[in-house]
């Protein structure tokens, strides 16, 4: 069974105003001495108003399920003592009047001196998920076969549709914010690891990027761990969906491995229908079309059925079918959590977006 894992990204805000708190030592040092969390799974991010969780190394989607509520309970006491909270969104909904300040590591100060407006508007939270990989060979094979499908997961996770107290008219303005680094979105077609290697290495060298670490393609392999990391997700509100999409990612991936090694041909949309389907998802989450892995578009629900259908064997063998196609279920119903976000403003405003965006620590 392919093992998986979870990043998670958070800011952490004012109780009342919902503005941006640079509280990360405090709150790490609190979660971090703490019963629930230990810390190494408690790390600090670019600004001081971000925090990352990593879950261990897990063999299964309850296992996933556990970590994050252990470490969400873990965080939200610990910015609870310290007067603030911690918020699960793509984009801060509000950013205050100053910017936030950098955290003061070299590789962020350099980054700040790069590129301080990108920095400064860096409020932004996403979620990644590991699966194991038996090497990486077969991880850049797994890279040219799910690219196609990560415009629907990027729609699926839609979590920041707010930015500045406007609505941006974006269901992910986490995706266009993200998008304006050199080296960013969807990844292109590798024509194998050597050709992987190379080009990350040309664009290191090329002084652009500073580290492999900024090459921010959607996925990518992990230059630390044996696995293929996709960074497409906005964070969810919820923890469940966050574990549905360790599901879907893992399923991804076990399906790609077994399309391989059968020789099925590779899918190949051209790169620039991709990166449209990308923006595409972006702007609309599922309220609009999908583009499909061979770039057509379909309604929403028929690309996501299309996907459930693609990981249907991959599911079953890890039992995980029956629970990943009801959260996908709740997902059509409901829809993605930027249409909650719009819902809350609307019907509550400020505070029950706040309430919302906070409320991390349950799956309801």
């Amino acid at each position: 069974m392919i093992t998986v894992g979870v990043e998670e990204e958070y800011l952490l805000v004012d109780p009342v105003t919902g503005e941006p708190r640079p509280l990360v030592e405090e709150v790490r040092r609190t979660a971090g001495l703490g019963p629930f969390a230990e810390r190494a799974e408690v790390q600090d991010e670019l600004l001081q108003a971000q925090i990352e969780v990593a879950t261990p190394v897990c063999s299964t989607l309850e296992e996933v399920g556990g970590h994050l509520l252990r470490l969400r309970h873990a965080l939200a006491s610990a910015a609870e003592a310290n007067g603030c909270r911690i918020a699960a969104t793509g984009a801060a909904p509000l950013r205050g009047a100053s910017p936030v300040p950098v955290t003061p590591t070299l590789r962020y100060l350099r980054m700040e001196g790069e590129a301080r407006q990108l920095v400064d508007e860096q409020l932004i939270c996403g979620m990644h998920v590991h699966a194991e990989v038996p090497d990486r060979e077969t991880g850049v094979a797994v890279l040219n076969r799910i690219g196609g499908w990560l415009p629907t997961l990027l729609a699926m996770s839609a979590n920041s549709p707010l930015w500045d107290a406007r609505d941006t008219g974006f269901a992910s303005w986490r995706t266009i914010v993200f998008g304006r680094w050199p080296v960013s979105g969807p990844p292109p077609h590798f024509d194998g690891p050597a050709d992987y290697e190379r080009r990350l290495d040309a664009l290191v060298d090329s002084g652009v990027i500073a580290d492999r670490g900024q090459v921010y393609w959607q996925a990518r392999l992990s230059d630390r761990y044996p696995t293929i990391e996709v960074r497409c997700l906005d964070v969810q509100l919820r923890a469940d969906d966050a574990v549905m999409f360790a599901g879907i990612v893992r399923a991804l991936v076990a399906t790609a491995i077994a399309e391989e090694k059968a020789g099925l041909p590779l899918p190949a949309p051209a790169p620039e229908l991709v990166q449209a389907a990308n923006w595409h998802a972006a702007r609309h989450g599922l309220n609009s079309t999908l583009v499909d892995p061979q770039g057509r578009p379909h309604s929403s629900g028929d690309v996501l059925y299309a996907l459930l259908r693609h990981l249907t064997p991959a599911l079953e063998e890890t039992g995980d079918l029956r629970g990943v196609s009801a959260l996908v279920h709740r997902l059509l119903r409901e829809g993605t959590p930027a249409d909650r976000q719009r819902r809350a403003l609307a019907e509550a405003g400020l505070p029950g977006l706040i309430d919302l965006v906070t409320g991390v620590t349950s799956s309801d």
